[in-house]
């Protein structure tokens, strides 16, 4: 049996190099024309079909980016935007930050880790509830599994709101790990034995206050007022760790930021959201390409200090002066 002529390191590579078009009969137009190694148009299409989709081929490249007794773990969702979608698997309607309404998209759980310097995605996972029957707290749960069963010891694993249920809080303590989220305004805690009320309606000096969170134990908790002084639109960050400092949360909201960060640098420069298929397969295909395209990103940026969109206009711009330099586009050629 021949070798196939697209393979997963060519469509790595391609999403790397594109500036805007992702399709597989792109990838398969700007591959070298000579030579029998030369792909089919609809090679790059039926590689994305053909391939079995898995995290675990992330993990083997992520695994020696990574120091698994130190830094933290980051885990949070994103929208992938599918304005445009019918009839696309995997598309439903999702919550999006960037746009602050529901919209069309797949949504995208990533659990990174970070130091500080380096941002490495070390697994991830697709809602898909109509056929799986998992929600994203599943999938949270899944994955802390994983990266326990790998050795990691991480500082904190931080979290948004959305992902601060007791049982998310719980499993995280299983694991001997500390865990720093956010909480509901409307979140029951205990402050001083009197019983519980809401954290919004409860006295939280600069410092934090030591509170019993209901359903799981002693907490400590943050507030963070808004211009506004509405304690609805506070923010109340909480711990595990009873001892945290103002100064720690500070570092703790810094280092949780790391993944919004990821999310943009994914969808800006490694054409996460704009695969041009419609089957379920060949889209966890492409976005699980794309994670590891942004991998080879953050290692180049680690290694030359170059930033994201420095390699990517850098790359872009000498494939242009590449296919410029092309004797078929010669004065009077007629090719």
């Amino acid at each position: 049996m021949n070798a196939p002529k697209a393979t997963e390191l060519d469509y790595i590579q391609f999403l790397i190099a594109s500036p805007r078009v992702v399709s597989g009969t792109e990838a398969a137009r700007v591959q070298p024309t000579t030579g029998t190694q030369a792909p089919a148009h609809d090679a790059f299409t039926r590689l994305l079909h053909r391939l079995e989709p898995d995290s675990d081929r992330l993990w083997e490249e992520a695994r020696t980016q990574v120091q698994r007794k130190r830094g933290v773990l980051v885990l949070d969702d994103t929208t992938l935007d599918k304005p445009y979608a019918q009839r696309m698997d995997l598309v439903r309607r999702h919550w999006s930050g960037k746009h602050n309404r529901v919209v069309d998209g797949i949504n995208l759980l990533t659990l990174l880790w970070t130091d500080g310097e380096r941002y490495i995605p070390v697994d991830y996972r697709i809602y898909d509830k109509a056929n799986d029957g998992k929600t994203n707290n599943a999938h949270l749960r899944d994955m802390l599994e994983v990266a326990y069963a790998r050795g990691f010891e991480p500082e904190y694993v931080l979290f948004d709101t959305w992902y601060s249920a007791r049982e998310n809080l719980k499993a995280v303590r299983a694991y001997g790990w500390k865990w720093v989220t956010r909480l509901r305004y409307d979140r029951n805690v205990n402050p001083d034995g009197t019983g519980n009320r809401q954290v919004a309606q409860c006295t939280i000096p600069s410092g934090g206050a030591r509170v019993h969170l209901m359903g799981y134990g002693f907490i400590r908790v943050f507030r963070i007022d808004s211009k506004d002084g509405n304690a609805k639109d506070a923010d109340y960050w909480a711990t595990s760790e009873e001892t945290m400092t103002e100064a720690q949360r500070k570092h703790c909201a810094h280092l949780a930021w790391s993944i919004e960060q990821y999310h943009r640098g994914l969808k800006q420069f490694c054409g996460v959201e704009r695969a041009q298929v419609r089957a379920a397969r060949a889209q966890r295909n492409h976005i699980g390409l794309a994670i590891r395209a942004f991998l080879r990103f953050e290692r180049n940026r680690i290694r030359t200090q170059m930033s994201w969109f420095e390699a990517k206009v850098s790359i872009t711009r000498d494939a242009v002066r590449a296919y410029l330099a092309s004797p078929y586009l010669a004065l009077g050629s007629t090719a």
